[in-house]
């Protein structure tokens, strides 16, 4: 029985789990890392520690499989930024995380000076803080000032866990992180010189972007006990795009956790995204580049959290299931969850949460399953707009995060579509999409389609005939049609 080393490097820690073959996970270790806040809107990482606890939760899930691993696979939180010395191999300060926003006036500059159009064109972005171009030029103009460019190095999460296990031997990334740095030209597969120009970057600061699965160096035996080769790199959510058998087009998944990220494979063609909907670089089924359409909704399973904490409808999520399922309808109750504003395919950041259609008779499981609606709703009209704008079909839907746990929202969701949802055995599908890249590398899965058939399926099929969910729509829609007029119209007239 052969093995892959997943690791998982997150936002609050690291994830490191030991897979088998079969699919099985053997060893798991985790360890959380520390959230730093100097100032209102900054979001900081020590990239030191996060590569201390990265190998601690290696060796723990190591210790705990008693196995030496074929590969190491390798995903990222992917925004995140982290500028070093090459020498040393000593990061210049924090990095800089994908959640800060001090670079705000800088990207509204640009979008002033009419950039964002040809950003967009270049990269399928949209120009904000949330990338990492002006993070980047912010460092350097900050911490690099009079450092010459040749003896630094920058990258994301996994360049760093990458220079870091090599000793420094090797310094890259893939496709699917290079394209979510507002500096990576997707349509070429190729750091953008007109881009780096804009922002002040150097490209001999940047990474050699390699595909996500194939040859990333090898981790020294100082660090894991044994000298492992690193055979597959992927962002976060293109890594659990993968890790779901999704690397075709239309297929498709949703991961349900405090927002929602959906992605939609499109094959070997750029799609055109708007209306707050990214085209992003995915991984085909050799992990060679592909491409996908990305959103997010802003508020998804926070908005069960909020009826349980602000309003203390529910004492615990798993109570929702059952409530939801002791009515047979809604009874003409919305809940538009716009708790920090919509996303996708709406964006309206000024729009606030919204409940419609409240009488007399309406109850607490009327609220409950307005929140659970929400999350299908909100779910199909993202799929809709991304269908729309790709032409690209879609046949399945597969699942993860805590909501998916929820099987009347798992049918309830596969009822709005019309197509079959599946929610794998193994939720973890970042770290599984990392290890399926590694071991097919590895060999240890001659192809995709072997590694996939290591994974078992929940499968829930659309109800025959005009559903209530498919009626719903309409209620839906017309409930936030009144959120986002509530938010424009601001001088009441």
């Amino acid at each position: 029985m052969r093995h892959v080393l997943a690791l998982d490097q997150g936002t609050t820690g690291s994830t490191a789990l030991v897979i088998a073959e079969d699919g099985r996970v053997v060893g798991r270790g985790y360890r959380e890392i520390t959230q730093h806040f100097p100032q209102p809107g900054w979001v900081e990482h020590d990239a030191d520690e996060i590569f201390a606890r990265t190998v601690e939760a290696a060796r723990e899930a190591l210790a705990a499989a008693g196995v030496v691993p074929e590969a190491i696979g390798i995903t990222n939180q992917r925004e995140t930024i982290v500028l070093w010395d090459r020498s040393s191999g000593r990061p210049l300060g924090h990095a800089i995380v994908w959640q800060d926003r001090r670079t705000a006036r800088r990207t509204q500059q640009l979008r002033d000076a009419g950039q964002a159009e040809a950003i967009y064109a270049s990269t399928g972005l949209v120009t904000d803080p949330y990338f990492t171009a002006t993070k980047l030029e912010w460092l350097l103009k900050e911490r690099a000032r009079g450092i010459a460019p040749a003896t630094l190095a920058a990258g994301t999460i996994d360049s760093w866990l990458i220079w870091k296990l090599t000793n420094g031997a090797v310094h890259a990334t893939d496709p699917t992180n290079a394209s979510r740095t507002m500096l990576f030209d997707i349509n070429a597969l190729e750091w953008s010189d007109q881009l780096c120009a804009l922002f002040g970057v150097p490209r001999e600061l940047l990474p050699e972007v390699r595909r996500s699965s194939g040859d990333f160096g090898v981790a020294a035996a100082a660090h894991l006990g044994h000298a492992l080769p690193i055979l597959g790199v992927a962002g976060d959510q293109q890594s659990a795009l993968f890790g779901q058998g999704c690397w075709s087009t239309g297929k498709s998944k949703n991961t349900y956790g405090t927002g929602a990220f959906l992605l939609l494979h499109t094959g070997d063609k750029r799609p055109v995204g708007g209306q707050g909907i990214l085209t992003t670089v995915a991984c085909g089924p050799g992990g060679e580049a592909a491409y996908a359409l990305e959103a997010s909704i802003f508020i998804a399973g926070a908005a069960v959290q909020w009826l349980r904490d602000g309003l203390g409808i529910v004492e615990r999520a798993s109570e929702t299931e059952a409530m939801a399922r002791s009515l047979e309808r809604n009874d003409g109750v919305y809940f538009v969850p716009a708790l920090t504003g919509l996303g996708a395919p709406v964006w309206e950041p000024e729009a606030r949460g919204t409940i419609v259609g409240l009488t007399r008779g309406t109850s607490r499981e009327h609220l409950v399953r307005a929140a659970l609606e929400a999350m299908a709703y909100g779910t199909a009209d993202v799929l809709e707009a991304m269908r729309g704008a790709s032409g690209a079909p879609l046949d399945v839907l597969r699942v993860d995060g805590g909501a998916a746990q929820n099987d009347w929202l798992m049918q309830f969701q596969s009822d709005v579509l019309g197509v079959p949802v599946e929610r794998p055995d193994l939720v973890e599908t970042t770290a599984l999409g990392a290890a399926g890249l590694a071991g097919i590398a590895a060999g240890v899965w001659p192809d995709a389609d072997a590694f996939h058939r290591s994974r078992t399926f929940s499968r829930f099929e659309p109800t025959a005939g005009p559903s209530v969910a498919r009626q719903g729509l309409g209620g839906w829609r017309r409930a936030v049609r009144a959120a986002v007029h509530w938010a424009r119209d601001r001088d009441g007239a």
